[in-house]
């Protein structure tokens, strides 16, 4: 096997690593969510902490660049997590499970019902998120 091919294989080992990282987490904010009937921001700093511990598990090079990465890994985290909490949420009226519901749901919908859900304190909790994953993945 070349240097290539292992790199190759290590990459989209690493890939794979943090999309089911990110989509466990974000599966598990959106049940207890949907179980309690809030958005839990605060699980947004919970996020961040995972993103962090990813980063390390797949030994990326520490530096700017992983603390970038755990940025993005965290902002997807929050992003999937605000897509499956409103899914939850207008699937509970129509009579949907949260997956159909987020299957159905259209990008125009779920940004309404963001911009009708999230407050000022939700964005803030996004923001320092972010803050944290970047500091704790350096």
């Amino acid at each position: 096997m070349t240097a290539a091919h292992r790199n190759a294989i290590r990459r989209a080992f690493h890939v794979a690593v943090l999309a089911i990282g990110c989509a466990g987490f974000a599966a598990i904010w959106t049940l207890l969510a949907a179980g309690t009937g809030g958005t839990l921001s605060a699980l947004a700093v919970v996020a961040a902490v995972d993103a962090a511990l990813l980063l390390r598990l797949i030994r990326a090079r520490p530096g700017w660049a992983r603390a970038a990465a755990g940025g993005s890994v965290t902002a997807v985290i929050i992003v999937l997590a605000q897509w499956g909490v409103i899914a939850a949420h207008v699937g509970s009226m129509l009579g949907l499970p949260p997956w159909e519901s987020a299957l159905r749901m259209g990008p125009s919908l779920a940004w309404a019902m963001a911009g009708v859900a999230m407050t000022g304190v939700d964005l803030a909790w996004f923001a320092a998120s972010l803050v944290v994953a970047a500091a704790l993945s350096r």
